[in-house]
């Protein structure tokens, strides 16, 4: 029987992007494929993509000469040499079929991203949680540093791209676990943020995850170096592991005897600030201009990073300091009815606690009100009890229907189950499954000088602009 966490990579013979030819992305549109387009467009490459919906990211692509097919037919396929496609295009697609028919070479994302590393000095970040604002932190830094890397990230960084071609000769790329797909990647540098419970429905069980983290720190250069988080036990368990193999391991956290440890951490409104030590040794004072201890944990992860290729401490910290924020991460999106409106991506137990903690202190002598989309059936209902716990945290709490597509909801178990588990009266929690209903629940429930966060499943980060009417 093969090893689902052997994965064969274009790196490994020596494939890069421009051997693919006439590329067309297949739901170009997303954020994750969007990226992955853009950088191959800045670099010169013929590209074209097909998205039935009509992205705000389009525009962009399109002055980059990529050429936009807003419907999906075989015709789209006429001189293509190479079609890319997310794991959402199965084989049934219609254009993956045709491809397949005409004997066009079919690639994976994850395989398109890998050909565009090949000979690139790479920085992969994985990780159940964290990885898009660690990726995003790495990016800014380098880019602030002046080595121009080229990236490809899961999320919109705020003023910038999920993607772009960089004359230098690093890359930045956030790597996915959820269907295995970052076992494909070769990097110098492997990034591993946390090893929590998720995405059990490819995995199975906590033991075949870890097994497939383990491979990813495997898969880097036995000469380069993993970054790994010293405040989660499983990453910490890996890191001791290839460190006793004599892989160079830099840890990263709170954690007494982390190799870039921070402490000493304020966190208010206008940002985070934060000591950092290096072997035991005061790195300097570091300032984040967003709010969070878990913002400030990612960028260590970074430093670590940017020792390991020279920078000096404070070049470091001026990039950090730079940082925009990415979408959907802690990102404000306005003011309405006397009370702020935010937007946070974090569906994760872990992150949710982290995000809540951090909007609580925005929120200051006002309620945090917290609009839930839970993402995924499978992972609602395995982790209830933690999701609950997390919203639970809030002061008042509006629960969503699931958004789990192609999914079904088993009967009792979807959003008012999630909603009877949270800790909260019930009159500051209610269950809306109907989305025009949302927003007069949230006004019945915040107040002026309230904070009020949209958080969870994609989709739900539409909804602060109903909200703010």
């Amino acid at each position: 029987m093969s090893d689902p966490n052997d994965l064969t990579s274009p790196i490994d013979e020596g494939v890069t992007a421009e051997d693919l030819g006439r590329v067309l992305f297949i739901g170009v549109g997303g954020v994750g494929m969007n990226g992955l387009t853009r950088l191959y467009a800045t670099r010169g490459l013929p590209v074209s993509g097909s998205e039935l919906k009509d992205w705000p990211s389009l525009p962009e692509l399109e002055r980059h000469g990529v050429v936009i097919h807003r419907e999906h037919t075989a015709s789209n396929l006429d001189g293509i040499d190479t079609v890319v496609r997310s794991t959402a295009h199965n084989d049934d697609h219609l254009e993956v079929a045709e491809a397949r028919r005409r004997g066009i070479r079919v690639y994976h994302r994850s395989e398109a991203l890998a050909a565009a590393m090949t000979g690139r000095r790479s920085i992969v970040v994985t990780g159940t949680h964290g990885k898009t604002t660690t990726t995003a932190i790495i990016t800014q830094m380098l880019e602030h540093a002046g080595l121009a890397p080229s990236y490809v990230n899961g999320g919109e960084n705020i003023g910038a791209y999920t993607g772009a071609h960089g004359s230098g000769d690093l890359f930045v790329a956030e790597a996915d676990e959820s269907d295995r797909s970052f076992l494909r990647y070769r990097p110098e540098v492997g990034i591993v943020t946390n090893i929590d419970v998720d995405h059990l429905n490819t995995y199975g069980d906590m033991d075949a995850l870890t097994e497939a983290f383990e491979r990813f720190c495997r898969n880097t250069d036995k000469d380069g170096l993993l970054v790994l988080c010293a405040d989660n036990p499983g990453t910490l368990a890996l890191a001791d592991k290839l460190r006793a193999e004599g892989r160079t391991v830099a840890t990263y956290g709170f954690s007494d005897g982390a190799d870039v440890q921070l402490g000493d951490v304020e966190s208010n409104v206008d940002g985070v600030d934060y000591t950092v030590l290096h072997q035991q040794q005061v790195l300097g004072r570091f300032h984040l201009p967003m709010p969070g201890r878990h913002i400030a944990l990612n960028s260590t992860a970074a430093i670590a990073v940017g020792l390991y290729l020279g920078l000096e401490p404070e070049d470091i910290a001026a990039g950090i300091a730079a940082f925009g924020g990415v979408k959907r991460r802690f990102e404000k999106r306005g003011e309405a009815h006397g009370y702020a409106v935010f937007d946070e991506y974090a569906y994760h137990p872990t992150a949710m606690t982290e995000a809540v903690k951090t909007l609580k202190e925005v929120a200051g002598d006002g309620n945090l009100v917290v609009v839930f989309q839970p993402y995924r059936v499978y992972r609602t209902i395995a982790m209830r009890d933690e999701i609950a716990a997390a919203l639970s945290l809030a002061d008042k709490v509006v629960v969503m229907e699931i958004f789990g597509p192609g999914e079904e909801v088993p009967e009792g178990e979807g959003g008012q189950a999630l909603c009877d588990a949270i800790a909260l009266p019930d009159e500051d929690k209610a269950f809306v499954p109907e989305w025009d209903d949302v927003p007069a629940a949230v006004k019945a429930l915040a107040a002026r000088g309230d904070v009020v966060v949209t958080m969870g499943a994609p989709p739900v980060s539409l909804m602060p602009d109903d909200l703010l009417r």
